[in-house]
């Protein structure tokens, strides 16, 4: 059983153990997710909570191993008790059905220092440690450093902050050594873990071969990206929370997931040993080197075969209620702002530019009013537009779309986006590609808000007089988009986009996590 399978390394670890011959059962709280994965239909997929001992206790029947890949990141000042509740939940369960093995992927905390003065997040990944390990269950602990990959947060900081930033002033953490590990290897000893020996219950230090400071890495990344030396200057009194304020503004990842990732740098995180490789032997050629790792990640990035994204799993704290189908559900209070026009082009035509909206394509209206909305929901702690797309023509259920999630797609007639900003209530946008009653192309646009107080009274009515450019403007320029010869997806009036379907090479489709952050976003 895989929990976390939304997430950045429990959604890439499935289909290697299917690969390897293994059945799977993957623990989602929000199964529809999980179907559009190419390995939807090889593995079972149960709704559940590591919360829950109830829905855990089930979800536990007939296993033999149970991979643990979820943490409360970002999840605010109570994260820590939520993983401590969580970890002994499975712990407790896992040793009540008789699991053979528990499997867990946690960060690499320094040598010599107490786990007191960790940060709050490697702490907390160290007492999750602790608990599986005192289950009664053999238990396997992996605990690496930064994990480098295509498509999770940490790389996206290294990414952003290298090419983004030819002259960067620094926090002194960039002088901090640290011992990355391809992501490629880290699957490879989550695979392998599942075969160890009863007998073997204890934590495996994983990493590559090289120790380099961060700011190393930084320069090692700008040479394989064949980008221009970079000038680093660093500055002692750049605070942890400033730092990560500054990272939140210049890189897709948000601060409240960006101060927790840099706080586990104030510490050395170097392997003490290599003992993996006796139960997981390395194959020739691995573990990968530093430049290895970054060329393979840089070159899924440009080849659109990013698989996973650190924004795969929800945001902490983000609305997952459903869409309601009674505006009864609402209180009486369901606005909505609906448009539609006939189009001549099939409506084939329609869905690819449907399909294709956000990240480089932009959203078909007034592209500053949409820059200055991600703006302003990045400096109140939100997600922000450059998210982007984890994939430039196709998205699937559970998608992160700049600050929206993909709630629903009934791939050419219906994409339902549910927004993950900051906003004081719940709001969707629906786009549908249908015929009418003559056989004509008719798209259909509905914006939907659910207001929460007075506050989201007076938000929705603030915004209400822009309705017509923003949503206006989208209707109308998607329909022009797809009655176009092309038919390609660009979004008139938005400068710099591209076709759908193209993939820009840039920034922000790259990633891995940082220190201890293993299974990044996979709560």
């Amino acid at each position: 059983m895989v929990t976390g399978a939304s997430g950045y390394i429990g959604g890439r670890l499935v289909p290697e153990l299917l690969a390897a011959g293994y059945r799977v059962r993957c623990l989602a709280r929000t199964p529809g997710k999980l179907r559009d994965h190419p390995w939807a239909d090889r593995a079972e997929i149960v709704r559940g909570d590591v919360t829950d001992a109830a829905s855990v206790r089930e979800a536990m029947r007939g296993v033999d191993v149970a991979y643990y890949l979820v943490h409360a990141l970002g999840t605010g000042g109570g994260f820590e008790d939520t993983d401590r509740n969580a970890a002994t939940v499975f712990a407790d369960e896992a040793r009540a059905a008789g699991v053979r093995r528990l499997v867990y992927l946690g960060g690499l905390t320094p040598g010599g220092v107490p786990e007191s003065r960790l940060s709050p997040h490697l702490r907390s990944r160290a007492e999750v440690g602790h608990i599986l390990l005192d289950s009664g269950v053999p238990t396997t602990v992996l605990r690496a450093a930064v994990i480098l990959g295509s498509g999770s947060a940490s790389f996206e900081m290294l990414r952003y902050l290298t090419e983004r930033l030819p002259l960067m002033v620094t926090p002194r953490w960039l002088r901090t050594r640290i011992q990355p590990v391809a992501v490629r290897d880290v699957l490879r000893y989550l695979v392998g873990s599942a075969g160890m020996p009863p007998e073997v219950s204890r934590a495996f230090d994983i990493g590559g071969p090289d120790v380099l400071t961060y700011r190393d890495l930084m320069e090692r990344y700008a040479a394989v990206a064949g980008l221009h030396r970079r000038v680093i200057l660093p500055v002692p009194l750049l605070t942890l929370r400033l730092s990560s304020l500054w990272v939140g503004l210049i890189t897709p990842v948000p601060a409240s997931i960006a101060r927790p990732l840099a706080d586990s740098l104030r510490h050395e995180v170097v392997c003490r040993d290599h003992d993996i490789a006796r139960y997981v032997p390395d194959p020739p050629g691995a573990p990968l080197g530093v430049d290895d790792a970054l060329a393979l990640a840089l070159r899924r990035v440009r080849q659109a075969r990013v698989t996973t994204r650190w924004s795969s799993a929800s945001v902490p704290g983000a609305p997952s209620d459903p869409l309601p189908t009674d505006p009864d559900w609402a209180g009486g209070s369901l606005y909505t702002d609906e448009r539609e026009r006939l189009v001549d082009a099939t409506p084939e035509r329609l869905w690819r530019v449907i399909e294709g909206v956000g990240g480089d394509n932009g959203w078909y209206s007034f592209p500053l009013a949409w820059a200055v909305r991600g703006w302003l929901d990045r400096l109140v702690g939100g997600v922000g537009l450059r998210r982007g797309r984890r994939d430039a023509a196709r998205l699937r259920a559970g998608d992160s779309l700049d600050f929206w999630r993909v709630e629903e797609i009934d791939r050419g007639r219906l994409l339902r986006l549910r927004a993950e900003m900051r906003l004081p209530g719940l709001a969707w946008l629906e786009m549908y590609a249908e015929r009418d009653e003559r056989g004509r192309t008719r798209y259909r646009q509905r914006a939907l808000f659910h207001p929460r107080g007075l506050l989201g009274q007076a938000y929705w009515w603030s915004v209400a007089p822009f309705h017509a450019v923003v949503f206006g403007g989208m209707a109308r320029n998607i329909t022009r988009a797809a009655e176009r010869p092309d038919a390609t997806g660009t979004a008139p009036g938005d400068a710099g986009t591209a076709p759908a379907g193209v993939r820009r090479p840039g920034p922000g489709d790259a990633g891995a996590p940082g220190p201890g952050a293993g299974p990044e976003g996979a709560r």
